[in-house]
């Protein structure tokens, strides 16, 4: 069996809390507790959680924008979890990062072209008339005319930045991209432009992802295989259509029935969790989702569920973490 292109093995990301005159930590923000993933080559994975469940904190560790505590990335079978800046710095143009809103990420003095040609600059890659002629052809690939690369960021609509932000992630030819939040910010009519873009790349390209987003129908659109992810930890993860013909755990199965459906005459059904998530610097003891869920028992309480395996569809098994099997 082929090495994954990505595989995380027992990830965690915890930031001190501090507190007092003499600022001294007084606890610990697990937002991302035990981890293990693994993208395929050209594939793209789907990581989907309420708000604060540390999707996107997992995803600016696996590029090594923040520091993990423990465990390990293992990026074509290298770890690079402990690299130093100067011994990772060739592996960023394999590894790349979409951020949720543009207007952010896109410095706003800078001109089009010169934020695409950036990264080609910091590479050394070609000669200022081929990075030039690079700029222009990335345009074409994202559907923006050569003529943007003369504008500025704000001259441009919230779907057209981000149209820029995806071609300055690609400028290097990267083997995955992570995408945190990259339609969330955009209006509805615009995203699924933007998730056809991310699509048509991947075929041209060969590009694997990781998704992340917390609209589980949006994940459902783009992705081979989703994780459910629920204060730092897996929840669930399976193949898309397994997981949504099929969810095993109560916490998946209340996403899906918050999926919009397109019909009057249907009849909500949709789950109503109690209470709000958990904080992350003081988890509930045992299976972390207990304090919400409707089939919650003792051992629940008591007894912290390992993701298992439950099925299988090909190679991507079926994996929960419940004590019971819905």
């Amino acid at each position: 069996m082929s090495t994954p292109l990505l595989e995380l093995r027992d990830l965690a990301t915890h930031f001190p809390v501090r507190g007092g005159v003499l600022l001294r930590a007084t606890g610990t923000n697990r937002a991302v507790d035990g981890v293990s993933l693994t993208v395929q080559r050209g594939e793209t994975l789907g990581l989907v959680g309420e708000s604060g469940c540390g999707k996107s904190t997992l995803g600016k560790t696996v590029v090594r924008l923040l520091e993990p505590t423990s465990g390990s990335i293992l990026f074509e079978g290298q770890d690079i979890a402990g690299l130093s800046r100067r011994r990772l710095k060739p592996l960023r143009r394999e590894l790349q990062m979409v951020f949720q809103d543009p207007a952010e990420s896109l410095n706003s003095r800078h001109t089009v072209g010169n934020l695409i040609e950036e990264p080609l600059s910091i590479h050394g890659v070609g000669t200022a008339a081929e990075r030039a002629a690079r700029v222009r052809e990335l345009l074409d690939l994202v559907g923006l005319p050569a003529s943007a690369a003369e504008k500025f960021p704000f001259e441009f609509s919230g779907g057209q930045r981000q149209r820029i932000s995806i071609a300055r992630a690609i400028a290097l030819g990267p083997k995955l991209l992570v995408c945190d939040e990259p339609v969330s910010a955009l209006d509805v009519s615009i995203q699924s432009q933007i998730l056809n873009l991310f699509l048509d790349l991947q075929a041209e390209l060969g590009l694997a992802y990781l998704f992340i987003a917390h609209d589980l129908a949006v994940v459902r659109h783009v992705s081979d295989s989703i994780a459910v992810m629920y204060l730092g930890r897996i929840m669930e993860y399976a193949d898309a259509d397994g997981l949504m013909a099929r969810p095993r755990h109560p916490y998946t199965q209340a996403l899906i029935t918050a999926i919009p459906v397109p019909d009057p005459t249907r009849r909500s059904t949709r789950t109503i969790l109690s209470g709000d998530v958990p904080s992350p610097i003081d988890p509930p003891s045992g299976c972390p989702f207990h304090t919400r869920c409707p089939h919650a028992e003792a051992r629940c309480r008591n007894e912290r569920p390992l993701l298992r395996e439950t099925a299988r569809k090909g190679s991507t098994p079926h994996m929960v973490a419940c004590h019971f099997d819905f």
